[in-house]
């Protein structure tokens, strides 16, 4: 069977044009947002939108103010942000800067590795951020609240507050020679 060249024209156009079509749409169905590469990250086991893991964090892992590699960093939603933003540590800098691996921050589906942030608040709590913004390739220029960073350890993981203390009990040896020696150890 043998097509006229106009009709294999028209032919391989809609194919072209298909395969175009859905080599675009791939990559938008495909992009990553930032709460399931955290989780993939970090090991923490939290699901929904990112302005909800500081809450279903309370009473399953551990939080606080002071980063650590591999926590997670929780941003509150706002109105830049409308489901919040995680990324995980993966460097600490000094006392106010760390480097963060998150995705969709500089761009849909975006990964990024060691973004710079940098902890802006007054008191020093990591309580308000600017964040690396690669499109501008410098930190952000505004500053984004954050409730604080996710530990992947149990609320219960915590050192003991007290030291192990240790018992020695009296001890009653059988000296070789056919003698009975008995030590008390305390």
């Amino acid at each position: 069977m043998t097509f006229s060249p106009s009709i294999t024209r028209l032919a391989l156009r809609i194919l072209l044009a298909v395969g175009l079509a859905t080599a675009a749409a791939a990559p938008a169905a495909a992009a990553l947002q930032c709460a399931p590469y955290a989780r993939a990250q970090s090991g923490i086991e939290i699901h929904g939108n990112a302005g909800t893991w500081w809450d279903q964090a309370a009473g399953r892992y551990r939080r606080g103010s002071e980063p650590r590699v591999g926590a997670v960093l929780a941003f509150q939603p706002s109105r830049a942000m409308p489901i919040g933003h995680v990324a995980v540590v993966a460097e600490i800098v000094d006392g106010r800067h760390v480097y963060l691996n998150h995705a969709n921050w500089s761009g849909p589906g975006r990964i990024e590795r060691r973004a710079l942030a940098e902890d802006v608040s007054p008191n020093g709590d990591w309580s308000e951020v600017r964040v690396w913004y690669a499109p501008q390739r410098s930190l952000g220029l505004r500053s984004n609240r954050a409730a604080g960073f996710i530990y992947n350890e149990a609320p219960g993981d915590a050192a003991p507050a007290t030291a192990p203390t240790m018992a020695i009990a009296a001890a009653t040896f059988a000296a070789s020679a056919g003698t009975d020696v008995t030590a008390r150890l305390r």
